[in-house]
């Protein structure tokens, strides 16, 4: 709790992956993967529950041994390729309302794929969504390609131009742009049920390094992500390393 508002953590854990196979119960650094976002969500100073939702037992009994609460399955209808995480999110809050009556204020989505955010990071956003009064805070870090100055697009007519139409001598020069890094998520909770979307006019970022915002999505991704959780820094564990 925080403020006096109540604070629900789902995190979305599926049976099927695209990129690796069972990738959200992958062994990562001795534990399996999910078991950093648990652990991160649960060493929160400000989450009252958290509930992983999910359409597979294996994740189930992993998820509840490392201390997620498991409330409900995950419908087979939620769980293809094509399905909206705003849908799975949606699904949750209605359960525990309807079935539990559990009533909270704000909800904050972490997805398994990225162990590498500090616990820092999931209690930061909460206090400026509540400080900042805005619809909802989403984590970014600044963006490797410039869609002003170095990333292009291809028309209709073949013709290829800068995503962003600009005149800038170099990417420093352009306006500073960012990548969502699929970390952390917070809204008001009737926000998100009204909005059905990480976007408003009040949404706000929160901004993370680059080495704490890898989103495992391939094998790449996987092992970058191993070699900075298993790196050594002046004698420090690297971020995320205190999971």
């Amino acid at each position: 709790m925080y403020k006096k508002h109540r604070i629900l953590c789902i995190i979305p854990a599926r049976g099927d992956s695209m990129g690796i196979p069972r990738k959200n119960i992958k062994i990562f650094c001795g534990k399996p993967l999910i078991a950093y976002t648990i652990e991160q969500a649960k060493r929160s100073k400000y989450i009252d529950r958290v509930i992983v939702s999910t359409d597979d037992l294996e994740i189930s009994e992993i998820s509840l041994r490392y201390g997620a609460e498991i409330p409900f399955t995950r419908p087979a209808e939620l769980s293809g390729d094509n399905i909206s995480t705003i849908d799975v999110l949606l699904h949750a809050i209605e359960w525990v309302e309807k079935k539990e009556q559990y009533m909270f204020d704000i909800l904050t989505l972490l997805h398994v794929t990225a162990p590498l955010r500090k616990v820092e990071d999931i209690d930061n956003c909460i206090e400026l969504l509540v400080r900042r009064k805005g619809d909802s805070i989403f984590s970014v870090t600044e963006a490797q390609r410039n869609p002003y100055f170095n990333m292009v697009e291809v028309t209709k007519t073949g013709a290829v131009k800068l995503v962003k139409k600009g005149n800038f001598p170099s990417r420093q020069t352009a306006p500073k742009v960012y990548e969502i890094n699929a970390c952390v998520y917070v809204w008001w909770k009737n926000t998100l049920k009204e909005k059905r979307s990480i976007f408003s006019d009040k949404s706000q970022i929160y901004i993370m390094p680059k080495e704490r915002s890898i989103d495992i999505d391939d094998y790449i991704d996987f092992k970058i992500a191993e070699m900075l959780m298993n790196q050594d820094v002046d004698g420090k564990s690297v971020p995320g390393n205190s999971n």
